[in-house]
């Protein structure tokens, strides 16, 4: 945006404001433990900001070094001042925000400036919700947080993009990608399902569950259902919500990779995944009164590296199935042996053929074969319920899953 001097200063000014205003309403501008400034120090820095960024666009930038430095300074001195009593230093940071994002207003980065003024003022509006979740963060999480982080950070960038080996088919930091994107998956659910909590019952647990793995899922709760006191209703909820999940996770995992192939999803698994949600509804509605629980059937470790990395492998080779498939037999093997992936491993033969479906044919068959490999694996978890699980259970879980199979074969057969 082109604005005038006058109008960049009064935006700068009204960051400051902003800012200020906060520290002035939180009591920390008045009173015998009173910090750096208020809101007229604050708007005023937010001027001063803005006049050295203008300045310094204009090449006189050892002027606006200079009043930079200054302001800087002032700052500095207030905090030395008031930290005898008390060493906290957040309204002396938040000044020298304003100071920087003013500087940015003053040289034309509006949107920039804005972006920092806005999420500081958040930060510092929600003080207490922060201190409350930092409360609630245990061991495990903490650790889980600063490892993702490494992998994210540190191993990622030292990854050689390739390609290399047989067909060009082994990427490293792709492959890597695959990791995080895993382990992040896996992360997710661990912490939304701490921070749910158990009391809110299986049919929460078992969507949650079923972003990492539905079918871990529904062998888990098929298992729990063949005690003499199980709530066989809300596990079979619980299993088919996971199930309908699982649709939802293979769509965004093309959605992500291949969004040209994530198009051809709704087609062949839409009705599968109407199927399932209307009874997850039915069932949920029924089973209201249904006493909490504590099962959580995914309670590993929250980034489930080692999983992450089988995964990965697994889908590299599945990768080189594919496209040796693909040079050797054609189209049609290709989705005979989607259907023997998925069986196994559904988010490897999703993420395998997001990567090889580059052109438009290619992209017909690619979806017809994710749809074979979707319905074997809900076959698989079919013939689960119905070999491990007991009573209800067994009879939601097989009707449900059974019509969702039924829909996609369907959708193979009359979808050209």
């Amino acid at each position: 945006m082109d604005l005038t001097p006058a109008a960049r200063l009064a935006v700068a000014a009204l960051g400051g404001a902003a800012i200020g205003l906060e520290r002035q309403w939180s009591g920390h501008a008045s009173g015998p433990q009173a910090r750096f400034g208020g809101i007229r120090t604050f708007t005023l820095l937010g001027v001063i900001g803005g006049l050295s960024g203008w300045i310094g666009a204009g090449d006189l930038i050892p002027v606006a070094a200079l009043l930079v430095a200054a302001a800087a300074a002032i700052i500095v001195a207030g905090y030395v001042a008031a930290s005898r009593a008390d060493v906290d230093g957040t309204t002396e940071i938040a000044a020298l925000v304003v100071l920087a994002a003013g500087v940015l207003t003053g040289a034309g980065q509006l949107a920039l400036a804005s972006g920092v003024v806005a999420a500081t003022t958040v930060l510092l509006l929600e003080k207490s919700r922060l201190h409350t979740l930092v409360t609630r963060i245990d061991e495990a999480a903490l650790r889980a947080s600063a490892r993702f982080a490494a992998l994210a950070l540190i191993v990622l960038p030292l990854l050689p993009a390739g390609p290399y080996g047989p067909l060009d088919a082994i990427r490293p930091r792709e492959l890597w990608v695959l990791v995080l994107f895993f382990s992040g998956l896996s992360f997710g659910g661990w912490v939304a399902r701490h921070l749910i909590g158990p009391r809110h019952g299986i049919i929460v647990s078992g969507l949650l569950g079923g972003i990492i793995s539905s079918t871990a899922v529904t062998l888990t709760f098929a298992r729990q259902s063949r005690g003499a006191d199980a709530p066989r209703l809300a596990l079979a909820a619980g299993a088919i919500g996971a199930c309908t999940v699982m649709l939802v996770r293979v769509a965004v995992a093309c959605a992500v990779l291949n969004p040209a192939l994530a198009i051809t999803v709704p087609r062949y698994c839409g009705l599968a995944f109407a199927i399932g949600a209307a009874t997850l509804l039915a069932i949920w509605r029924l089973d209201r009164s249904s006493p909490p629980t504590s099962t959580q059937p995914m309670d590993d470790s929250p980034l489930q590296l080692r999983a992450a990395l089988q995964m990965t492998a697994l889908f590299q080779l599945v990768l080189f199935v594919i496209v040796a498939v693909q040079a050797r037999w054609g189209s049609t093997a290709l989705i005979a042996t989607s259907a023997l992936v998925g069986l196994t491993d559904l988010d490897a033969l999703t993420l395998s053929l997001a990567r090889s479906a580059a052109t438009p044919p290619m992209l017909e068959t690619a979806g017809a074969a994710l749809a074979a490999g979707v319905l074997a694996n809900t076959l698989l978890k079919l013939v689960v319920a119905v070999v491990v699980g007991r009573g209800s259970f067994r009879v939601a879980t097989t009707g449900a899953l059974g019509a969702m199979a039924m829909a996609i074969v369907v959708g193979l057969l009359l979808i050209p």
